[in-house]
């Protein structure tokens, strides 16, 4: 199920402080999202598609209510894969006076939705699968075979293609994995295949279409949760704010840091904002120096900062 939405050619260890996925390495921070990339939503869309109008057809004929699942699960990645496309074509338009951040939260929003209708997809299959353990039918497993098998080469396929931004951007990450995952379920779909032709055990498919269920699941639990975290803009996953804290402490003539807040403005860029209390006579000196601080040492390249002399009203413990 492809979600995903690159727009950032940076191999995976940059995890731009805030990649979800990334410990906060070395972070090389890009400011916009690079325009590369974005044909890989619309291949990804168009092969996908005509592939899912195959497969059903193909269930339909062969009687495998396995490849009419299949096609449903595919199709599921498809409407994934437009929601991280359209959602990183967001991310690119400029800001307006009205969305003043832009429009890059709509990655966060289309990896949200991608987990949960991983989550849908995976309960279908589950439920279908159960249905069919009661009932077992019998099916054409040559066909089962051929048609799988090209799903799968067509899955990984698309899922290489997002591959390289898995670690630096939840887009890509969200699509690579479900596109990952449907090649694990078209495999899944061709071992049961092999083994109903050999054996005749038709039960054979719906066990295997469960444990793929459950392998689905368990790697959609760490999308979700990223996403809901940014959706709540919490700091990026492997973006240690108390660090942040500490080195802006540790800069000459800091006194105190205070409201300090970092959050995700998109699934690849962060911001913070914070105030500073210090000593310095050369305050332009200081804004520059903790700029670059947070720009080259956390990846972060939307920072504000507020200077105080004194200790306001608005920071007692000062």
């Amino acid at each position: 199920m492809a979600h995903a939405h690159d727009h950032h050619d940076h191999d995976h260890d940059h995890d731009h402080g805030h990649a979800p996925g990334g410990g906060g390495r070395h972070h090389h921070h890009h400011h916009g999202p690079a325009d590369t990339g974005d044909w890989r939503y619309a291949v990804g869309l168009i092969v996908n598609l005509a592939f899912v109008a195959i497969e059903f057809g193909a269930g339909v004929f062969s009687g495998s209510t396995a490849l009419m699942a299949d096609a449903g699960h595919n199709l599921s990645d498809v409407l994934g894969l437009a929601m991280a496309g359209g959602a990183a074509w967001l991310a690119r338009r400029a800001a307006g006076p009205g969305k003043t951040y832009g429009y890059g939260k709509a990655t966060v929003l289309a990896a949200l939705a991608n987990a949960l209708l991983l989550i849908f997809a995976c309960g279908a299959i589950a439920f279908e699968a159960v249905r069919r353990l009661a009932e077992p039918a019998p099916v054409m497993s040559g066909l089962i075979m051929a048609v799988a098998a090209i799903g799968f080469v067509i899955n990984l396929g698309t899922a290489l293609l997002f591959m390289r931004d898995q670690h630096s951007d939840l887009n890509a990450r969200g699509a690579y994995l479900h596109m990952l995952a449907d090649a694990a379920v078209s495999i899944g779909v061709v071992v049961a295949g092999a083994v109903i032709w050999l054996s005749g055990w038709s039960i054979v498919d719906p066990l295997v279409s469960l444990v793929i269920v459950a392998v689905i699941l368990i790697g959609t639990w760490g999308l979700l949760k990223d996403s809901l975290n940014l959706a709540m803009d919490a700091a990026p996953a492997g973006l240690d704010v108390e660090a942040v804290r500490a080195a802006l402490l540790a800069l000459p003539g800091v006194s105190a840091v205070h409201d300090l807040h970092v959050w995700g403005l998109s699934t690849t860029r962060a911001a913070l904002t914070a105030h500073l209390v210090h000593d310095r006579p050369d305050g332009a000196v200081l804004l520059a120096e903790a700029h670059e601080l947070i720009r080259v040492r956390f990846g972060i390249g939307h920072a504000t900062l507020q200077l105080e002399n004194a200790p306001l009203p608005d920071c007692p413990g000062c």
